[in-house]
């Protein structure tokens, strides 16, 4: 295999060692192609799950609301759909960052997600919610999260009702930044029938070495206790959600993996959009974007290492430079989309 690497200096890391089948409802959001804006009846998976209604925003954007059977509970959902609807299209799944789309952190409020999609034949959906969860399967009942089972969530109760709720194809990929940029890599190992193609943005590939780990719980520093995801430290459930000792069920997937080196870069500047010329932003952005950035470069390398011995094609983008930060992330879903919509059929 070919790496395709863009090459960075590594940057000193020790001061951190502390079912989708394809579907039969007519293409389109409901209020659309004719049909009533209340929406089709709604439409319930095998497990249980379904569509529990559809709020139009405008012609290209809804809401769509999905009861999980599994958490037991209602699950919001951001759409934009394709520019073309009048045939089946694919689906990308993209999910926000450690905040899980409820605060401002997200790929809606700081990229220019809707006008990058605007001539794209695809539908983009992402969830609101799981915020501090890995988007992974809890193994206990949480007293802050309650029942997380996200991964059951994005594999087999979703994408069927989406399918046919967006009259889409059955083709998708799923993407991710930071918190999430681990947990998309674990959703497309653990269901290489639902998604072709993933992209990693700037996360750690890592959950059970000391340094994945470290990074699981820094990230996680917030409600909820981390033992009731995968049990203590060194349970089996740590090895079992690791992208990098799993990597093998990337095995004709479709990959990109990204991530900088932490060293200041072209978007961090002291005017930009998030820093606004703020001193004490403009640290935050250098010291914590930094040093969170220089332990995902350290994941990505060791990850893309670990793709070549196994011989599994992989898109590998190592930045010399930039930070734990939005403009970045904007720039590998812009980056990323060729290589992730050839996968699912839009060439």
């Amino acid at each position: 295999m070919r790496l395709r690497l863009r090459t960075g200096a590594l940057l000193a890391l020790a001061l951190l060692f502390v079912q989708s089948s394809v579907a039969s409802a007519q293409p389109g959001l409901p209020g659309q192609n004719g049909d009533p804006e209340t929406g089709p009846p709604p439409s319930v998976s095998t497990t249980g799950s379904y569509l529990d209604r559809i709020e139009r925003i405008s012609d290209r954007e809804a809401m769509l609301y999905v009861y999980s059977a599994a958490m037991q509970k209602v699950i919001p959902l951001e759409v934009i759909t394709p520019a073309d609807n009048s045939v089946a299209r694919p689906t990308l799944y993209l999910l926000n960052g450690a905040g899980g789309g409820e605060d401002s952190a997200t790929w809606r409020e700081r990229t220019d997600l809707f006008g990058f999609f605007m001539d794209k034949n695809v539908n983009v959906v992402t969830p609101i919610g799981g915020a501090y969860t890995y988007y992974t399967d809890w193994i206990n009942e949480d007293p802050d999260l309650g029942i997380v089972k996200w991964e059951t969530f994005l594999t087999r109760e979703l994408p069927p009702i989406v399918d046919t709720a967006l009259g889409a194809t059955g083709r998708n990929a799923i993407a991710g930044l930071s918190m999430s940029a681990t947990s998309v890599l674990a959703l497309a190992i653990a269901a290489p029938e639902v998604y072709d193609a993933v992209g990693s943005y700037s996360g750690c590939a890592r959950t059970s070495d000391r340094l994945g780990e470290f990074y699981v719980r820094t990230v996680l520093a917030g409600p909820g206790d981390v033992d009731n995801m995968w049990g203590p430290s060194g349970s089996p459930a740590w090895r079992e959600y690791d992208p990098y000792l799993n990597a093998e069920g990337l095995r004709g997937t479709v990959v990109y993996v990204s991530s900088a080196t932490g060293l200041p870069g072209p978007y961090d500047t002291f005017d930009n959009d998030f820093v606004q010329g703020s001193p004490a932003r403009y640290a935050n952005l250098l010291v914590v974007g930094g040093l969170l950035e220089a332990a995902t470069y350290q994941c990505t390398v060791d990850f893309a290492r670990r793709l070549d011995e196994l011989n599994i094609p992989a898109h590998i983008n190592l930045r010399p430079a930039g930070t734990h930060s939005w403009a970045y992330w904007e720039e590998d879903l812009r980056v990323s989309w060729p290589i992730l919509s050839e996968a699912i059929g839009l060439g």
